[in-house]
């Protein structure tokens, strides 16, 4: 490792730990929505091996989030000590997650899993065994949540609440330029049609260029009907970002298409990242056909 690195401030580990059915999976979704490096079901043993393999590969500060459940094994009564121990040298929160046994036993039948301490026994028998196995855990905890009453959209707020910063619980809108002859972007939340506006293919001396050269954007973007899409599709998309961020959502994928995907619709695209910026939103255009002329 570089000295560079070395000196790096290390980032924060935080441990998901918690009653089977308490949301432990949706908890670590949202973590990695916040950005942080998840790894499911390790070891308690392995976890300075993991911050080790994390520091080299993505650095120090890439703050990193592990889940650690009854599904490990006898692994799993290491992970007291380990915390204990402070094995990692980072700044570490044991996040523990629970709810009532009535709310737990209906989950896992809505999902009709089998709880991993039945052992051949009722789904209560086993969360009893549970209880058992994490009552320590659970009062050493730096932060308890009763998922009981708390929705999927509820329960990532908490999280975001607890370990998001300004930066990641913004909403990050990504727009894709594209061409309608090669198939519109499959994972798109909403697709704009550009063929309304005149073509630069059409002019000999913007023919070579694309959207994101001035004299391209500008022969688009000036157009009266190109200003008035923008206005109000930047107003209803703004709406809808709204609406995605109560609902717990943090990413909008739009796709913007012309026929071959090289000026309308990569000026629109810029423009409309460039508007969404200004709104407060983390915005960025990619513009998925560009070159393939």
């Amino acid at each position: 490792m570089s000295v560079e690195t070395s000196r790096e401030p290390a980032g924060e580990l935080v441990v998901v730990t918690g009653m089977t059915g308490a949301g432990r999976s949706t908890a670590a979704k949202e973590l990695e929505d916040l950005g942080f490096y998840v790894v499911d079901n390790l070891p308690p043993s392995l976890l300075p091996e993991v911050v080790r393999l994390v520091d080299e590969s993505q650095g120090r500060s890439q703050r990193i989030a592990v889940v650690v459940d009854v599904r490990s094994g006898s692994f799993f009564q290491g992970l007291q000590a380990a915390l204990a121990q402070d094995v990692t040298g980072r700044n570490t929160t044991l996040v523990f997650l629970d709810a009532s046994d009535d709310v737990l036993v209906r989950r896992q039948e809505a999902v009709r899993r089998p709880h991993p301490l039945q052992e051949g026994g009722r789904l209560l028998d086993g969360l009893e065994r549970e209880r058992v196995v994490l009552a320590d855990l659970r009062s050493d905890a730096d932060l308890v949540i009763d998922t009981s009453n708390l929705n999927v959209h509820q329960l990532t707020d908490r999280i975001a609440e607890s370990f998001g910063t300004p930066e990641t619980t913004r909403l990050r809108v990504t727009t894709i330029s594209f061409g309608f002859k090669y198939g519109i972007p499959v994972d798109a939340d909403y697709v704009a049609d550009m063929r309304f506006l005149p073509n630069p293919h059409w002019v000999p001396e913007l023919r070579a260029h694309t959207g994101r050269d001035q004299d391209v954007a500008d022969y688009v973007l000036d157009r009266p009907a190109a200003q008035e899409f923008l206005d109000q599709y930047v107003r209803l998309l703004s709406g809808v970002a709204e609406g995605y961020l109560r609902e717990g959502k943090r990413f909008m994928r739009v796709a913007i298409g012309c026929t071959g995907g090289k000026h309308r619709s990569v000026a629109m695209s810029e423009e409309i990242a460039r508007r969404m910026q200004e709104l407060g939103y983390v915005a960025r255009a990619l513009h998925r056909d560009l070159g393939r002329e």
